[in-house]
């Protein structure tokens, strides 16, 4: 019997049917994705069954040994990785050190790795540490570089596309924000590669479709958590949340009641319960084809943005300001139009979608120098860029969602003697965003 990698796929010359395989009539042989090549060699392995593996063809590797420190927690995720087989999830907050625990599984191994993220900013993060940590070359796969080296960075995208002919090239892969990796298309890099090492990084394992449930197939379920209360103190700073009630003014208030009224009806006259994020993509689906469903998604939408960008938000966000005149705050917003006000009436700098990388980076060296003392921003700071110190967050207006949360409160949680953060949500009174507020402050339960 031998076993060859081919596309994705291993290949398996022989009379017997390993598991996970099917019979290709075209090359007249069994085939497996190559992700169950591990459980394939354990099979043969456990049944005496002698076999020749071509799979692994591994690119050359110099020493990769680092003498990184690492903390107690950090040393208590790897130690659980390895127990379960070096495969597997760990969860833990923005800012505690996900990185440490990836560059001493390279140590560890001493093997070819490919680290996949999904930003371009975050390929530029690792790459520079994993140079600095392993004293070597860092290949990069994406924005248009094909630098393939025994230590290489990926974006999730160029991962996907490059997987049939790089997917027996690394031992070990790493997944950072490997919730991503749970998506429909994004999920053939792990069937796709071979390496019988897998590790994933994130700050939110679960995803509001459910999908992360095929993590525990893709790389290995949740082997490790710690939350944001257990190391705030010790290894990240202590905070709190404090929540500003704000009311409408009379015609917002108006006008919020009149749309908010036509999307309940709606809901009540059709026997309509949204419990789960299904539950309102249902709508969304029927908003298609019935003028009703559209007429009452309309209004819901336009109810949810007076609430969001209410006025009256703007005259406790000014207090803050003037309360916190030392500190170093980040403002997060929903959308961009709140953004552009409060840039303009407060001369803040914004960063949005469109902001340009190298707008982007001059901002951010400029708050971390002290030359600017606050950003604002929709989104693009929940995840991956490497973003300075903070000790002030400013939610203006946000969604439920668990991810954007814990993201952006760990924007202001990295530990600095002395330091409390604080995270204000600013929240329009009698509107849905009280409810909002309230299932983001579960997370931290």
């Amino acid at each position: 019997m031998e076993l060859t990698f081919n596309r994705g796929t291993i290949v398996v010359k022989g009379d017997v049917r390993v598991p996970n395989s099917t019979w290709d009539e075209r090359s007249r042989t069994f085939r497996a994705m190559a992700l169950h090549y591990r459980d394939i060699i354990d099979y043969l392995k456990n049944s005496g069954i002698s076999y020749t593996d071509n799979v692994l063809d591994l690119l050359p590797c110099p020493e990769l040994k680092s003498c990184i420190i690492s903390r107690d927690y950090q040393k208590m995720a790897l130690d659980a990785w390895v127990i379960s087989g070096k495969r597997g999830v760990m969860v833990l907050p923005t800012g505690s050190g996900k990185t440490i625990i990836g560059i001493e599984a390279i140590s560890l191994l001493n093997t070819p790795t490919l680290v996949v993220v999904p930003t371009l900013s975050l390929v530029d993060q690792w790459r520079s540490r994993l140079k600095k940590e392993f004293g070597t070359d860092v290949g990069i796969l994406g924005g248009g570089e094909q630098d393939i080296k025994a230590l290489t960075v990926s974006t999730y995208n160029s991962a996907y596309i490059h997987a049939d002919r790089l997917g027996n090239r690394f031992c070990l892969i790493i997944f950072d924000e490997v919730h991503h990796l749970a998506a429909e298309g994004y999920r053939h890099i792990a069937e796709m590669f071979a390496s019988p090492f897998r590790m994933g990084l994130t700050a939110t394992y679960e995803r509001e479709d459910g999908l992360h449930t095929e993590l525990n197939r893709l790389v290995g379920g949740k082997i490790f958590e710690r939350k944001v209360k257990e190391l705030a103190g010790e290894h990240l700073s202590p905070f709190k949340l404090e929540k500003v009630i704000v009311e409408l003014t009379e015609e917002e208030q108006k006008e919020y009641s009149l749309n908010q009224g036509i999307f309940t009806d709606y809901l009540r006259k059709y026997g309509i319960t949204i419990r789960t994020p299904l539950d309102f993509q249902n709508i969304v689906i029927r908003s298609g084809r019935d003028p009703n469903a559209r007429k009452a998604l309309l209004a819901r939408n336009k109810a949810r943005d007076i609430a969001l960008n209410s006025i009256s938000k703007i005259g406790s966000f000014r207090e803050i300001l003037n309360r916190h005149a030392d500190s170093r705050i980040f403002i997060f917003t929903e959308h961009n139009r709140l953004v552009h006000r409060i840039s303009k009436e407060f001369l803040i700098p914004a960063i949005t979608y469109r902001t340009a990388g190298r707008e982007r980076s001059e901002i951010l060296d400029r708050f971390r120098s002290g030359i600017y003392r606050a950003v604002i921003t929709s989104k693009v700071l929940d995840e991956g860029i490497d973003v300075p110190d903070a000790d002030i967050g400013i939610i203006l207006s946000g969604t439920g969602s668990e991810r954007a949360f814990i993201q952006r409160l760990g924007r202001i949680l990295r530990k600095k003697e002395g330091k409390e953060a604080i995270l204000y949500e600013i929240v329009s009174a009698e509107t849905s965003e009280v409810n909002t507020a309230k299932r983001r402050k579960k997370y931290l339960r």
